[in-house]
């Protein structure tokens, strides 16, 4: 599935068993909302804590969570992400053709 197939399906899903798309206000807090509840998890699969009893390692699922938000937002807001997402490649590109191999901290 592509970006623009993928912003599709959302729209579509929406607009079928959604009945509307929360307000944008509302979406970025459930977008802030399912960050957290990603970063939880990487913190207990990655880092210093361990799973609570009952909890369970869905990192997948957390972050398609996130990605069906930022599809949300898109498609509400007219973003094509397709093409931002090109742009903003061409653009860390141009900025940081070099930083990263240049970075004595990354060697």
């Amino acid at each position: 599935m592509t970006i623009r197939e993928a912003q599709e399906t959302v729209d579509q899903w929406i607009k079928t068993y959604g009945v509307r798309y929360f307000s944008e206000l509302t979406n970025m807090a459930v977008l802030a909302e399912e960050v957290g509840e990603l970063a939880r998890v990487i913190a207990r699969k990655y880092g210093d804590q361990s799973f609570k009893e009952g909890e369970k390692d869905n990192l997948g699922d957390e972050m398609a969570d996130v990605l069906w938000v930022l599809l949300c937002l898109a498609n509400q807001t007219g973003v094509d992400l397709t093409e931002e997402l090109k742009k903003n490649i061409e653009k860390k590109t141009q900025r940081d053709k070099t930083r990263h191999q240049n970075n004595e901290k990354l060697k």
